[in-house]
């Protein structure tokens, strides 16, 4: 089949999760419910920052960034599933397969560059306090996250554009609730091998080296941190890593527990799991790991539901 008939008549079946009504009726109030969460939570991550000078710091200002990806990351995939849920389709159309896998390896790669920001944001504050505001200024953290966005959307346009030259043949299943570039790879006709290149690269400069990147300075703060002689000034700087470690572990663990086990086993309900922990779980704890793990952001984040609250009354009491 030509690809230009391809585009024309073809779409992907996104195969999903259980056939079983009462049980979809289940996943999808689940996954609903996740979804608002993840919104509302990194809603409220972006808008206690803004809303405190205190917190218009480098660290906050990729923190608040970090959220905006991660609602446009879960949005990329989850409304289409909850859609499919609703309507008891599997449809998906080719241009919405490639809107899904741009959108879907942007916001990732996106994910891993901030990450990466954040880590280095950390080894300078602790490894070179005296030097911190002058090299964390606002100008570098603005080109850093102008960077990052640029980087991840030539990143993920070069990927998404080779997909545009292969062919499909009449088997166009694929064993996920979204359309995975690894999976659709492996329902083309047409050869693959530049296609497999460009995906081996973009992971190895978007992927291994941002976390090489976080490795590094962590290996950097530790090495510092045990240099310090009171167990009171150790344990405040490990504290100020503590959530964005956390953060790094359940973003890159669970990232590399899915494509790990979807290239050595075929997919299956597992690999589904892994999947969901990746896409929503991930982004859905975010919120509450910083908003628990940090004291700035809890007071702020305090203050600013005390204010809504009081803001809340104060229209009732007109009103009535």
């Amino acid at each position: 089949m030509e690809r230009g008939n391809q585009t024309e008549v073809g779409n992907f079946l996104l195969l999903g999760f259980a056939e079983d009504s009462d049980m979809q009726l289940l996943l999808r109030g689940l996954f609903l419910s996740m979804y608002l969460v993840t919104i509302i939570g990194n809603l409220l991550i972006i808008l206690t920052i803004s809303s405190d000078s205190h917190l218009h710091t480098p660290m906050y200002f990729f923190l608040s960034n970090l959220s905006f990806a991660d609602i446009c990351f879960t949005s990329t995939t989850v409304p289409k599933m909850l859609v499919n849920i609703q309507t008891q389709s599997k449809m998906i159309t080719f241009a919405g397969c490639l809107t899904q896998i741009f959108f879907f390896i942007a916001f990732g790669c996106l994910d891993n560059l901030l990450l990466t920001m954040m880590a280095y944001d950390r080894f300078v504050a602790i490894c070179y306090p005296l030097h911190y505001t002058v090299i964390m200024n606002p100008q570098l953290c603005g080109l850093l996250v102008l960077g990052s966005w640029c980087i991840s959307v030539m990143g993920s346009l070069l990927e998404t554009l080779t997909i545009l030259r292969l062919s499909f043949c009449t088997n166009m299943e694929i064993p996920h609730f979204f359309c995975d570039p690894s999976e659709v790879l492996k329902l083309a006709c047409s050869d693959t091998f530049i296609n497999n290149i460009v995906m081996y690269f973009v992971t190895i400069v978007l992927g291994v080296f941002p976390l090489c990147g976080i490795l590094f300075s962590y290996s950097q703060i530790f090495s510092s941190v045990l240099r310090v002689s009171s167990a009171r000034g150790q344990h405040k700087a490990f504290s100020t890593c503590g959530s964005h470690l956390s953060v790094v572990s359940l973003f890159y663990g669970t990232g590399l527990g899915v494509y790990l086990s979807s290239a050595v086993t075929p997919p299956s309900r597992t690999s589904l799991a892994a999947s969901v922990m990746y896409t929503m779980v991930t982004p859905m704890l975010n919120p509450f790991i910083y908003s628990l793990r940090n004291r700035d952001m809890k007071g702020s984040l305090g203050k600013l539901l005390l204010r809504a609250t009081s803001l809340k009354e104060g229209t009732i009491a007109m009103l009535s």
